[in-house]
């Protein structure tokens, strides 16, 4: 008992980790058009931002499949938070001393979205080495930590913007810093095992010999696009569906998309002793498909609202369900797995945004089409459980 209650303190950390991938996620969007008031820089260029933050972040997760292991958990988690703690105060002066205020922008993003990269890498496989029972529960209360983290960087820049002005988004940029910073501490002083010891992990060419490792990243993929695509475009689909201020506009949609994502992994957490992970997957794939066509066909715009906000009760457990099975029916996948599911959910979650930009676009500027066409990455999900349940015989029964 006393040997589990150490590990607390790791879980403690690993948790803030995930708040601080949140933070650097979520805040810089909250600033665009402070971004375009300010230094005056065009929306086609702030339009790069988040282009530079998720490809930062991709080649992150690419690199850690060779470095992480050789260099070791703890130097790389904690350069995690020493990176995302320097890029959030960069964020609040680099533009005011450079002579041109957006590169000092796409410098603080790198550095913040390195940091973010490595959590998403690391932490995952640092929480499953705990000598911690019911990991398939402690995987998505972990995640869970991701929604919260996001609902109070939303919420908490809305009201210091409220009390303070959005002029002083400097402040508040350091102040978010301050998270990180702690959480360097933590991991210094925190145990943290390997996951798999040396000389144990597959050889990556093995590991992609496996069907089963290709229906992994399949479902990795889908689950990014799912989850990304609705929650990068909910703000927007309720300023046009509903009429309504961009401020209500990213409470209703974003925050509330994330508050339903967060509870969905907390329940998962509580109740994975009773759940079978397959089955929920298989449910909540299928609801998944569902909020997709009511948010995209439903001549109500409150209706259309609810299916996006119950979506991300929806998408919830699909990302960390499928790191718990992949680490379950893969046990020596090591550092390398994680990495390459990690990279395969960062592309859905990059691509399928963009997607339905496209097609919404095409369409005339229907956001409902796009959002149409975005429904086949949870109809994937789906098609990739089953196919997953039929290699390794799952038995979907209660």
């Amino acid at each position: 008992m006393a040997e589990k209650r150490k590990y607390k303190k790791t879980l403690a950390a690993c948790y803030l980790g995930y708040i601080t991938q949140a933070i650097a996620a979520n805040f810089a969007p909250l600033l665009f058009l402070t971004f375009q008031d300010t230094y005056g820089i065009p929306l086609d260029k702030i339009a790069l931002i988040p282009v530079v933050f998720y490809l930062t972040q991709l080649l992150i997760d690419l690199g850690a499949t060779r470095f992480a292991d050789k260099i070791g958990y703890r130097a790389c988690v904690v350069a995690s938070q020493v990176v995302s703690a320097t890029g959030l105060v960069l964020l609040a002066v680099l533009p005011e001393i450079l002579p041109a205020p957006f590169p000092g922008i796409l410098i603080a993003v790198v550095f913040y979205a390195t940091g973010s990269g490595l959590v998403e890498v690391l932490v995952s496989p640092i929480v499953e080495a705990c000598p911690f029972e019911n990991k398939d529960g402690m995987m998505s209360l972990l995640h869970s930590f991701y929604c919260w983290g996001a609902v109070g960087v939303i919420l908490g820049s809305t009201l210091f913007f409220a009390v303070f002005g959005t002029g002083n988004w400097r402040i508040l940029s350091l102040i978010w810093a301050l998270v990180p910073l702690v959480n360097i501490f933590q991991f210094l002083t925190c145990p943290i095992e390997r996951l798999v010891e040396d000389g144990e992990s597959l050889p990556l060419r093995r590991l992609f010999r496996m069907p089963l490792m290709w229906i992994m990243i399949l479902l990795m993929i889908c689950s990014g696009a799912s989850e990304a695509t609705m929650a990068q475009w909910a703000s927007a689909f309720t300023e046009s569906a509903l009429g309504v201020s961009k401020t209500v506009g990213d409470l209703a949609g974003p925050c509330l998309f994330a508050v339903f994502m967060g509870i969905s992994r907390m329940l998962y957490g509580k109740m994975s002793g009773r759940l079978n992970l397959a089955k929920t997957m298989l449910q909540s794939g299928l609801l998944c498909v569902a909020c997709y066509l009511l948010a995209s066909l439903s001549p109500l715009p409150i209706l259309g609202l609810a299916g996006c906000a119950l979506c991300g009760f929806c998408v919830g457990i699909m990302w960390p369900g499928t790191i718990s099975l992949s680490s379950q029916k893969c046990p020596q996948g090591g550092t390398a797995m994680f990495a390459f599911l990690a990279l395969a959910g960062d592309f859905g979650g990059t691509v399928s945004p963009a997607m339905v930009g496209s097609f919404s676009e095409l369409a005339g500027g229907s956001l409902k089409i796009g959002l149409l066409a975005a429904t086949v990455f949870p109809i994937l999900l789906v098609v990739g459980i089953l196919i997953l349940n039929r290699i390794m015989k799952f038995s979907i029964k209660s």
